[in-house]
């Protein structure tokens, strides 16, 4: 029994973050820990997991994540790495809920225009509606039976 505890005594897993030397924190396995974004600056991150186990074996697990504890910004009007020239018209909306017991409606949504797909349907159906209109619309149609 004595063997036993003394093996698991060794195993450690430590949790590294970006490229840190320095581990943020060491725990004995099992471990259940809460990771507090707030304190970690906005954008791509890797968190960086190794474990040894009781023969003093690494194991690594590298898990890229991204921090976005600011407001959600969107841009209509202009795509990453797109070409543009003369004036180009950019729509810019930041929103986020900063209170968890209020939400503020204005600005939520980002205005977009409607896509081009919708418009061919709605012009294919006004066509259509056209062509039956003209195609049926004949009194020799509305004769009745009796």
């Amino acid at each position: 029994m004595k063997d036993i505890e003394t093996l698991e005594d060794k195993r450690v897993i430590k949790i590294f973050l970006d490229d840190e030397d320095v581990p943020f924190a060491e725990f004995k396995p099992p471990v259940k820990f809460m990771l507090d974004t707030t304190k970690i600056p906005d954008g791509k991150h890797r968190l960086k997991i190794v474990a040894k186990s009781s023969n003093n074996v690494e194991g690594i697990k590298v898990i890229p994540f991204e921090v976005r504890n600011g407001p959600e910004i969107a841009v209509v009007g202009l795509r990453a790495n797109e070409v543009v020239d003369e004036k180009v018209s950019i729509t810019v909306n930041a929103y986020g809920s900063e209170r968890r017991d209020q939400f503020v409606v204005t600005g939520s949504e980002t205005p977009k225009g409607i896509p081009a797909w919708v418009w061919a349907i709605v012009i294919g159906f006004i066509g259509f509606a056209i062509f039956y209109f003209i195609m049926y619309w004949t009194p020799d149609f509305y004769k009745s039976f009796f």
